[in-house]
């Protein structure tokens, strides 16, 4: 026994308490507690044995602080195996979240009772791997091929109504766990129901249409992240091999996965997603209260900011300037809210009450009590200005005055109000409902209780926050300025559109430069330049091809012609552009690319300038560079982020190929003194980040 896992008895049965908080985590300690409380239960006369966890959930998983260490025993594949192989019946009541290792050891057990509310799953393909202790053999047993088809290779998990429709679980209970465990083992007991291990049922059946539909569905979802894939081959095996043999060969995958880049990025993207929020400017510092914002503004971007602030429980008045564009914003929010209860993430009794918290108004004096107002209004600093003196008239002292603004000074909105102090940026990305990313924009007075604020506001909402500091674009946006520069040029030097595009879906984004501006809309890339056009560098590059679509009215998506043609939701590429490309390469040495090349080119320049987004302050950290594009522009997680991508290919060779590209182009490729530093000291941009959480 441990400190960790408790035995005691209850009558004829004996009580396995895992009492490791805050998660009740599969450390070794907990293992060794597990192993030794089932000696113990096979030696004396308890009849049958119940697991339970303490607090408020079953068993958290793996023990994070054990990552990247030797594994030490037992091994929790062994500590599974050996719960199942006890004499007599044990069963485990799961209460809260039983993910990866804790649905493990429920699935050793031999009766399953959940907890109304419990969930149950595999996360591991979100960190690189698979199950690792039996989970890919043990649950196709259970409930099958495609159910398990289902689950593990997605990582996400499922309700515990959805577990015992499966058959994962033998009943839902309401109660406490050891309750309604104690009076569920003792209704086996007068039922003398036996020992029954998952491990001795029969093989599932092989469905290799079900194995190849999987395979090709997760070849398109996952872009190049093998985990998913590793994940379906561990389900197969389940078909065919004996369980020791079968946990046997799921743990070799396991640990060929662990040596993978892949997983060493998604490891990154995990604690990164933790240590993101954790600023020393707001440690102790108490946020002020946001239980009523204001919106300004029902566009897309305001309805779907209004939306997931209505869905995280908050009251919300929102302000447009006419009674007819109040009311479409109000059926705009009505329509997202009524695709959150399709897809689960309201429930229909909630809808009702959940409308009743929102007021559309024209009138700005309706905000006279709001605590927060976040402005959402066209991308103009006067009209932006214009709101922000409203707001600074009306809102009382204390609310937080907040813009949503993608590119503009925050510090110039601020100084349109009497008090810049409670001025910050809020960077929501489209749409605001779904996206998870939020840059909060620090301004030069913003006070730290208003940063505090805005953190608090993203967890409430459910959203990952990045701190940025102020200049054109802040982190994403500027970064994304550049490397769809590095795009235009090598058009200019003979690369297609639609070549790039194809080249950067391959390194695992979902969309190529050329898409996406099709999705934005060509217009939105056009009024961008045009508002930079005072203060362009004349050495730069300007897409005059893209200029030529936006006059010719060419808008992508929006007008079904841009770089692609949009026809019945399908996109073809649009070549009556090519006489514009043609005509753009005049003058420029062409050449030909391939696919790496393209990559390595788009990548050096979302690099270089994200590094001197760090250099100047803008992130803090390298990390907050990757958190920002994995959120909020489809940077594949299973490669870290772009710094840690810098990392993982060699700083000193990118470097290279950038001095290398300078000498046709020094203007673009002005290497970030950062990467020179770094490369000269032998270090990485994980160095700075070690550096700044000591």
């Amino acid at each position: 026994m441990t400190d960790v896992v408790r035995y005691e008895r209850d009558g004829a049965v004996a009580v396995i308490t895992v009492a490791n908080p805050p998660v009740n985590a599969l450390g070794r300690a907990v293992r060794q507690g597990l192993w030794s409380a089932i000696d113990r239960f096979a030696e004396d006369d308890a009849q049958i044995a119940l697991i339970v966890g303490d607090g408020k959930l079953f068993i958290g998983g793996a023990d994070i602080s054990e990552f990247g260490k030797p594994p030490l025993e037992p091994f929790l594949p062994d500590v599974c195996t050996h719960i199942e192989r006890a004499p007599k019946p044990v069963v485990a009541a799961i209460h809260g979240p039983a993910l990866g290792g804790g649905c493990e050891v429920a699935l050793g057990a031999h009766y399953r009772l959940a907890i109304a509310g419990a969930r149950f799953g595999f996360p591991e393909v979100k960190l690189g791997l698979i199950p690792g202790a039996g989970g890919s053999q043990r649950l196709p047993r259970l409930v099958g091929v495609a159910a398990s088809l289902e689950i593990i290779p997605a990582g996400d998990p499922i309700s515990a109504e959805k577990a015992l429709e499966i058959g994962l679980v033998d009943r839902v209970a309401d109660g406490g766990p050891r309750s309604a465990g104690l009076d569920y083992a003792r209704e086996l007991l007068a039922q003398n129901a036996p020992v029954r291990r998952v491990g001795e049922m029969p093989h599932p059946a092989a469905d290799e249409a079900a194995f190849a539909d999987a395979r090709a569905q997760w070849t398109r979802k996952a872009r190049g992240e093998i985990a998913p894939l590793k994940a379906i081959d561990a389900v197969e095996l389940a078909t065919r091999l004996d369980l020791d043999e079968g946990v046997a060969q799921e743990r070799r995958l396991f640990l060929e996965l662990m040596e993978t880049p892949q997983r060493a990025g998604l490891i990154h993207a995990f604690f990164n997603d933790r240590k993101v929020s954790r600023l020393p400017e707001i440690k102790d510092v108490a946020p002020r209260s946001f239980a009523k914002v204001g919106i300004i503004g029902g566009g897309t971007m305001g309805a779907g900011i209004a939306t997931s602030c209505l869905l995280a429980g908050l009251t919300v008045t929102l302000v447009e300037r006419d009674e007819a564009a109040a009311d479409k914003a109000r059926a705009t929010i009505t329509g997202n809210l009524d695709v959150a209860v399709k897809r689960g993430k309201l429930s229909p009794e909630k809808l009702s009450p959940t409308l009743d918290a929102l007021s559309t108004v024209t009138d700005y004096a309706a905000l006279a009590d709001a605590d927060l107002a976040i402005e959402a209004v066209f991308e103009d600093m006067a009209v932006k200005r214009e709101v922000f003196g409203r707001l600074d008239a009306v809102m009382k002292a204390g609310a937080v005055l907040a813009t949503n603004t993608s590119y503009l000074d925050v510090n110039e909105i601020a100084a349109a109000t009497s008090r810049p102090a409670d001025v910050i940026g809020l960077h929501f990305f489209s749409p605001a409902h779904v996206m998870k990313l939020l840059e909060v924009v620090v301004a030069d007075a913003t006070a730290p209780d208003v940063t505090a604020t805005a953190f608090a506001l993203a967890r409430r909402l459910g959203k990952v926050a990045v701190r940025a500091g102020v200049c054109d674009g802040f982190i994403g946006n500027r970064i994304l300025f550049t490397y769809r520069g590095a795009a235009d040029r090598m058009i200019l030097q003979g690369a297609s559109p639609w070549q790039i595009d194809e080249a950067i879906k391959a390194f695992g984004l979902p969309m190529g430069p050329f898409e996406m501006a099709d999705l934005a809309g060509l217009d939105i890339g056009y009024m961008t330049r045009q508002r930079k056009a005072a203060t362009r560098d004349p050495r730069d590059v300007v897409p005059t091809w893209a200029d030529e679509m936006y006059h010719r009215g060419w808008l992508g998506r929006k007008t079904g012609k841009g770089f692609y043609l949009h026809e019945g939701g399908k996109a073809v590429p649009n070549k009556d552009i090519e006489p514009l490309l043609e005509a753009a390469r005049e003058g420029h040495v062409q050449r030909t690319f391939d696919a790496a090349e393209i990559q390595r080119f788009y990548m050096a320049a979302m690099v270089n300038e994200a590094a001197k987004v760090v250099e100047e302050g803008i992130a803090q950290r390298p990390l907050d560079v990757d958190v920002t594009l994995l959120y909020g522009y489809g940077f594949p997680r299973w490669r870290g982020g772009p710094l840690h991508w810098a990392d993982s290919e060699g700083l000193p060779a990118l470097v290279s190929d950038m001095e290398t590209w300078a000498e046709a182009d020094p203007y673009f490729w002005q290497v970030s003194p950062l990467l020179k530093r770094l490369v000269a000291e032998g270090r990485t941009f994980a160095s700075l980040n070690e550096e700044e959480g000591k």
